[in-house]
């Protein structure tokens, strides 16, 4: 019987759902809104959605199911241990009771990665960094080819990593951290009330207005300090950026890698690839996909 693999992204807003042949085939794949409020009508709409792809596949296929979310996996990656704030419900709920039938579940930068790791920019690399730039910023470890969650599954929160000691705490109390100096969170904060959004203050770059201008190069720089401290500290092969802020291309890898060329430590010239993801929004629930055929293949 033919092992298919389901892949299901949370996110606040939506949910992205993708279905995967053993050989990585894609077979399947939507987005719905999430509907984020009370935990009875997400968690619905995510069954809805099992449900219905499980009845595409089935009785030809042998089913397993990953799920991708935000927050930190527990020991077992049977559930999510730790998210605060978002998704009610979510926290301590074992997913294989929900679908009855064997689910993993596992962090979303550490999904997005291990897509990334299989079907794209980081192909083949031993050792990888992947930070996503959005809302705030996520990131997720690779060594020796396996993704890193350290104690707790807490590593790869790299958006939490202190950039400016003086700065004001972020939601984990850490200092002018790298989220606080580039995520959307901040941006009317770092814009002094002028924007928005990140998306607002890029047209304003890309119209050479030089407040804006100032106030970008300013977070690119942060981004520069924390990807220079994160290859001083781990030297991967190469450091994959994605989320929506990476969206923005040139305008972004350009002053990023001028900055690089004043603050990075090169040994004999040797300087890490900074790329852009290639996976776009799918990645998390390629990655979850992924993750469950691992863990299936492994078991046999």
């Amino acid at each position: 019987m033919a092992l298919v693999a389901l892949g299901i992204d949370l996110g606040g807003t939506r949910i992205k759902n993708i279905a995967l042949a053993a050989d990585g085939t894609i077979l399947h794949q939507s987005i719905l809104p999430t509907n984020d409020g009370d935990a009875e009508s997400w968690q619905q709409r995510v069954t809805n959605a099992v449900k219905a792809l499980v009845q595409q596949f089935t009785p030809a296929h042998e089913i397993v199911i990953g799920v991708s979310a935000p927050g930190l996996a527990n020991e077992n990656n049977t559930a999510i241990a730790f998210m605060p704030g978002r998704l009610q419900g979510l926290e301590q709920l074992v997913w294989a009771n929900v679908f009855n039938m064997p689910t993993w579940v596992l962090n979303d930068a550490v999904a997005a990665l291990l897509a990334e790791h299989k079907m794209g920019a980081a192909k083949n690399a031993k050792h990888a960094v992947m930070l996503t730039l959005g809302t705030g910023v996520g990131g997720a470890i690779l060594i020796d080819g396996k993704p890193y969650t350290g104690h707790f599954q807490k590593a790869g929160h790299i958006g939490h990593m202190a950039i400016h000691s003086l700065g004001e705490p972020g939601i984990t109390g850490t200092p002018g951290s790298l989220e606080e100096s580039i995520g959307n969170c901040s941006i009317v904060k770092r814009s002094m009330g002028k924007y928005d959004s990140t998306q607002a203050l890029l047209q304003d770059v890309a119209a050479a207005n030089p407040f804006a201008q100032w106030v970008w190069l300013q977070s690119v720089r942060s981004l520069a300090l924390g990807v220079v401290s994160l290859s001083n500290m781990l030297s991967p092969q190469i450091i994959i950026i994605g989320g929506g802020i990476a969206e923005a291309g040139e305008a972004l890898f350009t002053p990023l890698a001028a900055f690089m060329d004043v603050y990075e430590w090169r040994p004999a010239g040797n300087k890490i690839q900074i790329v852009q993801a290639t996976q776009g929004e799918m990645a998390g629930a390629m990655g979850a996909a992924l993750f469950a055929l691992e863990h299936k293949q492994s078991n046999k």
